[in-house]
């Protein structure tokens, strides 16, 4: 029984030292790792540089006329003024124009008139002479190509005179089915009403002969017919 509060002593002895050595680990682990952050450099910062008042002052005067835009807006603030445009004095003169194309006198446009000279004038009136500037009126005026002989005839190729409008409308019909368009008309001939079945009319003859031959081909018989215009 007197056992037990000396196996109790020495455990509360043991404890307590092992508090106090932690305590004191830890404060050096503190103190070396404060030592340690002093001492080492921090990175892009160079503490043993020093800058006067001197170098202060030359980099504002040279920061002062600065432009973060000179290189998007080019170099118009510093481009030197362009050259005054001298007049030329002989009409042989040879003008330079600026490089910007600034100041030059206005192009007269293509359709513009010389100025007129009074002087000249009075003297080709004078002469008889018609002005220069004036359109010239042309000496006669070209006659008119002439007409080459006209036909006095027009022409028909007649495919059949028939005595009733049916025989003449079934001839019609059979010139339609082999292309060709023809017409037919009355008339009294010899007290008698005939029904022509006519082609035409054509203004060359070549033609007519043709869509005669056309007809005769095709077992038709046909006959050229003219008639004065």
């Amino acid at each position: 029984m007197k056992k037990k509060p000396a196996k109790s002593r020495s455990s509360l002895g043991g404890t307590l030292i092992g508090l106090v050595v932690g305590l004191l680990v830890g404060l050096g682990i503190a103190l070396a790792v404060a030592v340690y952050v002093t001492r080492v450099p921090i990175p892009f910062v160079d503490r043993n540089v020093s800058r006067n008042a001197g170098q202060d002052a030359l980099e504002a005067e040279r920061n002062k006329g600065w432009n973060p835009n000179k290189v998007l807006n080019g170099d118009a603030a510093t481009a030197p003024a362009p050259a005054a445009v001298v007049a030329p004095e002989s009409a042989g003169a040879i003008v330079v124009p600026p490089a910007d194309g600034k100041g030059l006198p206005p192009v007269p446009a293509a359709g513009s008139k010389p100025a007129a000279d009074p002087l000249g004038e009075l003297v080709q009136s004078r002469l008889g002479q018609p002005q220069a500037g004036a359109a010239a009126a042309p000496a006669a005026a070209s006659a008119p190509a002439a007409a080459p002989g006209a036909d006095p005839f027009t022409y028909f190729v007649q495919a059949g005179a028939f005595r009733t409008p049916e025989d003449a409308e079934a001839q019609r019909a059979k010139l339609a089915m082999l292309g060709i368009n023809a017409d037919v008309s009355e008339r009294e001939q010899a007290g008698r009403t005939v029904y022509r079945v006519r082609v035409g009319p054509f203004n060359q003859k070549a033609l007519a002969d043709l869509t005669q031959e056309q007809l005769q081909t095709n077992g038709v018989e046909a006959a050229l017919v003219r008639v004065q215009r």
